[in-house]
């Protein structure tokens, strides 16, 4: 996907506030390369509040739920990089292409995202080039200097679910998402169903695809990685230790998986 740098309808992020990007153990030397999206939920001082309560912005609408507690357990049991994305996916869906419309929902479940309703292109723009692309230049970079040194990469992304969807409940407690990857994913989905006794869903509660993703088909799949996207139910990592827990568990597949390749 081609982009061209427009000027912002205003400064979405001010100087003094953070990068969209915070990178862990950046020297990590595993060959998995971690990436959590959805690990924030800050608001640039420039859009308030978005027209919610703080009860809404604290809600799974705003941010993945216990997703950077697993992920940085993860990458300190893998001894791995982890690159996370402070941002409020209702400023821009970092897991999404800019040119899709989700990219800044107007409506979320069931909740219209007031700040976002009928802006235009150029804001639209703006928003990525503040906080969007300054993430995933950054991945793209990093990932481009390990293929440059001859390392080993396989990608994993981390994300949350509700247990409830439009009051539908969901009995996954674990999902595995994967497109286009035939083995590392399918191979660690496999894994979990054999070896714990969760729920596991492969490609639910959600699938990857080029309109809904952007990780996993851009940085994995376009490069030809072995990619995996899973996503762990929001109400048992809710606590440091559930999240340590859940990180067990994945450390534990993606390394059995891996040794499999």
């Amino acid at each position: 996907m081609t982009r061209s740098v427009q000027a912002a309808v205003f400064p979405i992020l001010a100087q003094d506030e953070p990068h969209p990007l915070e990178i862990h153990n950046a020297g990590g030397q595993s060959d998995f390369f971690l990436i959590c999206e959805h690990a924030g939920r800050l608001i640039p001082r420039a859009y308030g509040d978005m027209g919610l309560s703080d009860t809404d912005l604290q809600r799974h609408i705003a941010w993945d739920i216990g997703a950077k507690d697993v992920a940085t357990t993860l990458s300190a049991m893998l001894d791995a990089p982890l690159f996370t994305q402070r941002y409020s996916r209702l400023v821009c869906d970092c897991n999404r292409r800019p040119d899709v419309q989700d990219f800044t929902p107007a409506r979320s479940e069931d909740t219209v995202i007031p700040a976002n309703v009928g802006i235009g292109e150029a804001e639209r723009k703006a928003r990525a080039e503040a906080i969007f692309w300054p993430f995933h230049d950054a991945v793209a970079g990093a990932l481009d200097q390990r293929a440059a040194e001859g390392r080993r990469t396989l990608l994993v992304t981390i994300h949350s679910f509700t247990p409830v969807f439009r009051g539908i409940s969901r009995p996954w407690e674990i999902g595995v998402l994967y497109k286009r990857d035939t083995a590392f994913a399918p191979a660690v989905g496999e894994w979990l169903k054999r070896n714990t006794g969760y729920c596991v869903g492969i490609n639910e509660p959600y699938s990857v695809g080029d309109e809904t993703d952007y990780a996993i088909p851009v940085h994995g799949e376009k490069r030809g990685l072995p990619c995996v996207e899973f996503e762990v139910r929001n109400d048992l990592i809710r606590t440091p230790e559930n999240a340590a827990k859940w990180a067990g568990t994945i450390a534990e597949a993606i390394r059995a998986v891996k040794d499999t390749l």
